[in-house]
């Protein structure tokens, strides 16, 4: 049995590197953000580099959140390796410790490192995702990552007309729309209305648009400071409809599920994106199982790089098996916690298995 002291120097050892891993690709990832942001919108009226400085801040917590289950695997593998190197691994295991037990506090540390990232980091990526979604709606026409799409759009019908509804962001809840488009459609099927805001306030029975630019048939735009249009939408709908997950943090999305499902909507972007969240620790831990196959084998001049080459590209095919499945969740063509928990438990089956064929035959 492994002792505490050399489990938790492992785990010094795992939390070290990680901790590295994380502040470097952190500072890259801002660099990167900050010259995309520059290069696509350094022509736009309003644009500064203040403006593109904070954009790319906002924008950072959400990519690096993405990028938590390739700094495990790097921090795994760098960490088996450097104990390998060092001839750690081989007098721990001349000592009689087994791959199982000393592999079981950088699992750990994995694990503390995942829920750590969704404890504390997830929140900062919602709240910074959805402020950037903002942010860059102000200086329109703006295309940047968190707008990269094409808006999205609902339709409502009150008062026996329709009404198409396009924003490039909804942030409190669904209760209030950036730079919305508005199409008012009479009982024939005809536009007879446009009304391009602001902002958009969803109230009691109606939306309250401020500062709106009124366009009917061919005569010229009328500047109005607040246009009323009726609805029966709810805030729930809304946001179900409009929202991106990635904008709600992990304690407030099982509430916005289920108020959500209340009102008969699926939410299955809602509740995979949830899933995925809570089982984001214990795919660091596949991560490790992974890294474990190609790094604990001891060479006297380093390790193949064909062989950590091939436990990267096993972690970027376990990331990209996620996420296609992650898609299929979302769409409702499987349900939400197959979609999120299926990937990670075949990895880790494959990362058992082979560490058991390795060391017990």
């Amino acid at each position: 049995m492994i002792g505490l002291t050399l489990g938790g120097y492992f785990i010094r050892r795992y939390a070290s590197i990680a901790a590295w891993n994380f502040v470097g690709i952190g500072v890259l990832v801002f660099i990167v953000t900050f010259a995309e942001v520059s290069s696509r919108s350094a022509g736009l009226p309003g644009y500064s580099t203040n403006w593109a400085l904070s954009l790319a801040a906002l924008q950072t917590p959400i990519i690096l959140l993405q990028a938590i289950p390739f700094i495990g695997l790097i921090a795994a593998m760098a960490t088996l390796i450097s104990l390998n190197r060092r001839y750690e691994l081989v007098v721990t295991r001349a000592a009689g410790v087994s791959a199982w037990q000393f592999l079981t506090p950088i699992c750990l540390g994995a694990f503390l490192f995942g829920a750590l990232a969704v404890a504390l980091l997830n929140p900062l990526a919602a709240y910074g995702f959805s402020r950037a979604q903002v942010v860059e709606a102000e200086v329109r026409g703006a295309k940047t990552r968190a707008n990269s799409d094409a808006e999205q759009w609902l339709k409502q019908r009150s008062g026996g007309e329709e009404t198409v509804i396009g924003a490039k962001a909804v942030v409190n809840d669904g209760q209030e729309l950036v730079a919305p488009t508005f199409f008012r459609i009479n009982e024939e099927g005809t536009i007879y209305e446009r009304l391009d805001a602001e902002r958009a306030f969803l109230r009691d029975g109606f939306w309250e648009l401020k500062t709106v630019a009124r366009r009917r048939g061919t005569a010229p735009a009328e500047h109005l400071v607040t246009v009323e249009v009726p609805t029966n939408l709810r805030p729930e709908f809304v946001g179900e409809q409009l929202a991106r997950p990635e904008a709600t943090s992990i304690y407030a999305l099982p509430g916005k599920i289920e108020v959500a499902r209340s009102f008969g909507l699926r939410a299955n972007a809602f509740a995979t994106h949830f899933h995925s969240l809570v089982v984001l620790p214990l795919l660091l831990v596949a991560m490790t199982l992974i890294a474990a196959t190609v790094s604990m084998r001891f060479t006297r001049m380093g390790q193949s790089a064909t062989v950590i080459l091939g436990g990267i590209l096993a972690g970027f095919l376990l990331y990209v098996v996620s996420v296609l499945v992650k898609a299929f969740g979302s769409a409702g063509v499987v349900p939400p916690a197959v979609a999120a928990w299926t990937p990670v438990v075949v990895a880790m089956f494959y990362g058992v298995t082979f560490l058991l064929y390795k060391e017990d035959g």
